[in-house]
């Protein structure tokens, strides 16, 4: 028996009964729950460019676990796809376009696992609200 198999369930019904109440998400290869809010006309970041986002950290419940929108202009920047941030937040960052904005539920498995992270538990589904501001092109790969 797993000891971590109720943990896993219980994360699987809490994000299916969001995701039943919230439509439009569409499921990635990854397990990472994707929605375009507003589709942007910049430039779509690859690895190693620096994006520059303003977000919004939610438990699926709707508390705020985590945000810059409210720090006086300290937009969050960092190399994609460059192991800086957790990976369902990098691999959602990467689906969008400069201008644009986007939801995406991240599973354990690709934000802070079994073990959590400060005030984020162990096997815990989050969304993210994300606005890529910009794009600067990193080096050339």
């Amino acid at each position: 028996c797993n000891p971590a198999s109720k943990y896993i369930k219980a994360e699987n019904e809490e994000t299916t009964t969001f995701l039943g109440s919230n439509p439009g998400f569409v499921k990635q290869t990854s397990g990472l729950y994707y929605m375009d809010v507003t589709v942007g006309t910049g430039i779509q970041p690859q690895t190693s460019d620096t994006a520059y986002v303003w977000y919004t950290g939610k438990f699926l419940d709707g508390t705020v676990f985590d945000t810059n929108t409210n720090t006086g202009g300290l937009i969050l920047e960092f190399l994609v796809n460059e192991n800086v941030m957790i990976a369902g937040f990098d691999e959602g960052v990467s689906y969008m376009k400069a201008g644009g904005k986007a939801k995406f539920v991240v599973p354990s498995s690709l934000g802070y696992g079994p073990a959590g992270y400060y005030t984020i538990p162990g096997y815990t589904a989050l969304l993210y609200e994300v606005e890529l501001v910009k794009v600067s092109k990193g080096p050339a790969k």
